[in-house]
């Protein structure tokens, strides 16, 4: 099975209907068809630093400077 990649628009609009829209977890992750802890994972990474969030397929973030070498 291939891991699937998803875009930084579509993790935005994920995000964005659980806080602003008020809909569930569980149900968004349904509704969307990805799994809930992609989700919940995904939510700290927008409200902490919205302007570096999901830097894109391939790019390391902050939290990997062991990786940049």
């Amino acid at each position: 099975m291939t891991r699937r990649k998803f875009s930084h628009e579509f993790k935005i609009c994920a995000v964005r209907l659980v806080t602003d829209q008020g809909v569930a977890v569980a149900q968004a992750a349904i509704d969307l068809d990805v799994a809930e802890s992609v989700l919940r994972r995904s939510m700290p990474d927008l409200t902490a630093t919205p302007a570096t969030a999901f830097p894109g397929t391939g790019s390391s973030g902050p939290t990997w400077p062991r990786l940049q070498r």
